[in-house]
């Protein structure tokens, strides 16, 4: 019962603030008004949290009824010195080594991570975004070859068609100059129409190239744009996706403010700093620029088509870098609370922030390294899907994933809070009080800020 209750008021914490930060990332898609992101993050918070719910209510519950008969170890050993057993092994050793590697070359480490990332998120400087048509198909399938014959044998996209609605009283003579009016617009194959219904008519304009290609966009603003003697609407595959374009830009400030705000609020209240949420954030996104740069560079410009097997469409669904980043920060996030609530515990019983950050990673680079590949085997083996964003889903998170794991939790977060040094742990007063009366740290509230032989015997014993 012991063990139970601590373990509950140290690592239940961390379980928690893990929820907590992947259940936010998740939330920010319900800013976003396509129903397609939203049912994600009604789907993934329900998920998160009920795993939460299982990890600290249900399962203190079943170990309470097995009771002594679930010990494969002492725990009275492992719950010595303040729930804390030290890292053993060669693996413990070789996590060590590294910490001290990366912190002895902070500067180096950091300044090099950061470039590679950056470097591999180049690509995505140049996406184009489209819609999920015939090609996320395989190409064996009946629709993608009918269509790309088409595509290819004929001009003009017979499928991707704009609707232009008009509404209002004209006269046969009105229709027909509006229709000379569009017809004479750059980006037009053919014009047919219209379909007159009362006072409503539709004209179906075809564009030259692909249905949601530059020039298809660039058509839809154009006919939105002609003058008319009656109301015009447009409607079409371009159309849908200027719309979609538009509405997840004007709704992407929001969902960032969103995201960075509670996640600052979240870390602070576990770490008592300024410094490190900002860290956290800042890091959280950097280890996110690899996964979009393969993204693009793999299945926009058809890099490893071949290999992977799918045909790319040239441009990347609208949607799904929205929903990628929210999956991928919010996983990252959780490693990154579990590294540092390590780092926090360690540092409230030594005050040594240099021993603080490598018993962090002696501590947590193993389990947090076999964490991510596990959960990358999961979604590389979503990944082997023959549907071509599935694909896509599946592998940019398994590479997110294991970027955030082996890279910047491994060498930028170490690298970095070693430049920062003991400032990492400052905040101005208010702030200060303000977590030590609202604020949850992972340490043993009895074991939390030992005295200072404590502290001396506790280092010599590092």
């Amino acid at each position: 019962m012991t063990a139970i209750g601590t373990t509950l008021r140290t690592a239940g914490r961390t379980v928690l603030f893990s929820a907590l930060t992947v259940a936010v990332s998740l939330a920010a898609m319900l800013v976003f008004p396509q129903y397609f992101l939203r049912s994600f993050a009604y789907a993934g918070i329900a998920v998160v949290l009920l795993a939460a719910a299982a990890a600290l209510i249900l399962l203190p519950a079943a170990l309470m009824l097995l009771g002594h008969r679930v010990n494969a170890l002492d725990l009275r050993r492992l719950f010595r010195r303040g729930h804390r057993p030290e890292p053993a092994g060669e693996e413990g050793r070789a996590w060590a080594r590294t910490a001290r590697l990366v912190m002895r070359r902070a500067p180096f480490f950091a300044l090099g991570t950061t470039a590679v990332l950056v470097l591999l998120g180049l690509p995505f400087l140049g996406v184009k975004f489209g819609t999920a048509d015939d090609r996320q198909l395989p190409s064996t399938s009946e629709s993608h070859v009918v269509q790309q014959h088409i595509r290819e044998g004929f001009p003009g996209s017979p499928g991707g068609g704009l609707e232009v609605l008009a509404e209002g009283r004209a006269t046969k003579a009105q229709y027909g100059a509006y229709k000379e009016r569009i017809a004479a617009l750059p980006d037009v194959q053919r014009v047919d129409g219209p379909l007159v219904k009362g006072d409503s008519a539709y004209f179906t304009v075809l564009p030259k190239g692909e249905a949601v290609d530059d020039p298809a966009q660039r058509l839809v603003g154009e006919l939105r744009e002609t003058q008319a003697p009656f109301d015009t609407q447009v409607t079409g595959t371009a159309a849908v996706l200027v719309d979609s374009k538009d509405a997840i830009g004007e709704r992407l400030p929001l969902a960032a403010v969103f995201i960075t705000i509670v996640t600052l609020l979240l870390v602070f209240l576990l770490t008592g700093s300024v410094l490190i949420p900002i860290q956290a954030v800042v890091l959280n996104a950097l280890s996110l620029t690899a996964m979009f740069g393969a993204v693009v560079w793999v299945f926009q410009d058809g890099h490893l088509s071949g290999l992977l097997g799918f045909t790319s469409p040239g441009s990347i669904e609208t949607t799904l870098p929205v929903l990628m980043f929210c999956v991928a920060f919010g996983l990252s996030m959780d490693y990154g609370v579990f590294l540092l609530s390590r780092i926090k515990e360690e540092y409230d019983h030594t005050g040594d922030h240099d021993q603080a950050v490598r018993h962090g990673l002696q501590r947590t680079g193993g389990l947090i390294t076999a964490a991510a590949v596990i959960l990358a085997v999961v979604m590389v083996a979503i990944g082997t899907s023959r549907v071509t964003n599935t694909k896509m889903l599946g592998l940019g998170i398994a590479l997110a994933v294991l970027m955030d794991a082996m890279i910047v939790r491994s060498l930028l977060v170490p690298a970095v809070m070693r430049l920062t040094g003991r400032a990492t742990w400052w905040a101005p007063g208010p702030l200060r009080r303000f977590h030590e009366r609202f604020g949850l740290s992972e340490s043993d509230p009895d074991g939390a800020r030992e005295t200072e032989p404590a502290r001396d015997t506790v280092g010599a014993r590092s």
